[in-house]
C-alpha cells in the first residue's frame, strides 16, 4: 500500500469515514495510470490518501498476484481462480480497506468486486449468482462508494498494450475472444454492483482524468468542490 503525505504546509484533511474508491476496466483501459492520477491530485489538496491493488497489497495479497498472473503452468482451474481471489479480497478488506476507512483516508483500489464478475463470471463462464454469493462473503459486504468503470474497446486496450510493449501476465496473454467476454462482462453486469461510474476511457490521459475528475466531483459536492482537475 502506497500513502504519501502533502507537501510541507498543506493542511490534512481526513473525511469522516473514509472514503473508498475503485477502478475497473479491460486490459489497456488506463485505470492504473488514472488511479495514479487521482491519488496525487487528491494528495496535493491535502486528503489523506492510499493507493492499492487487487490482488495484492498485503502479504497474502501478493502471494496470490504471484500465483495468479505469473504461474501459467499451473492450469488453475475457473472456481480455484476464483477462490484465489477471493481468499487475497477477505485479507485487503480487514487489513487494509477498513483501518484505511476508519483513518479517515481516501483509499484508491487498482481493481475490486467487479473484476471478478468480468472475468471470474462473465470470463471464466462461472454462474454470476454464485460468484456475487461469494464475494459478498469474502468482502463481508464491503463496497466502494465509487467505482470508475473506464469503458474501452477491448481491441483498443490490446493495441495500446501492444504499443507499450509490456510484457504480458497469465490473464494478458488469455484469447482474444476471452477478453471479449470480459469487455461484455463489464458492460452487462455493471448494475449489479452499487455505486459504479462509466467513464469514456477513449481519448488522451488527461481528457480522461478531467472525466474521472468530474465526476468525483459531482458524486461528492461537499467534499470535492468544482468540477476540473483537482489540483
Amino acid at each position: 500500500m502506497t500513502e504519501k503525505r502533502p507537501s510541507r504546509g498543506r493542511p490534512l484533511h481526513p473525511i469522516r469515514g473514509g472514503l473508498f474508491l475503485a477502478f475497473e476496466g479491460v486490459e489497456g483501459s488506463g485505470k492504473s495510470t488514472q488511479a495514479a492520477l487521482l491519488a496525487e491530485d487528491l494528495r496535493q489538496r491535502g486528503f489523506l490518501v492510499d493507493q492499492a491493488r487487487e490482488p495484492g497489497t498485503t502479504r497474502l495479497g501478493e502471494r496470490v498476484r504471484s500465483i495468479f498472473l505469473d504461474e501459467a503452468e499451473l492450469g488453475i482451474p475457473a472456481r480455484s481462480e476464483l477462490f484465489l481471489m477471493l481468499a487475497a479480497r477477505a485479507a485487503f478488506v480487514d487489513q487494509v480497506v477498513r483501518p484505511a476507512l476508519q483513518e479517515g483516508k481516501v483509499l484508491i483500489a487498482d481493481r475490486f468486486e467487479l473484476s471478478t464478475l468480468a472475468y471470474q463470471g462473465a470470463g471464466r463462464g462461472l454462474s454470476i449468482e454464485e460468484v456475487i454469493r461469494c464475494n459478498r462473503f469474502a468482502t463481508d459486504s464491503v463496497t466502494p462508494q465509487v467505482t470508475f468503470l473506464l469503458e474501452l474497446p477491448s481491441e483498443e486496450g490490446v493495441r495500446r498494450q501492444a504499443a507499450a510493449a509490456k510484457r504480458p501476465d497469465r490473464m494478458e496473454r488469455e484469447a482474444r475472444e476471452f477478453h471479449e467476454q470480459v469487455a461484455r462482462g463489464y458492460a452487462s453486469l455493471s448494475p449489479r454492483i452499487e455505486n459504479v461510474v462509466r467513464i469514456e476511457a477513449t481519448g488522451s490521459i488527461e481528457e480522461v482524468r478531467q472525466r474521472v475528475s468530474s465526476a468525483l466531483s459531482l458524486r461528492f459536492p461537499e467534499t470535492f468542490a468544482g468540477g476540473g482537475v483537482i489540483s
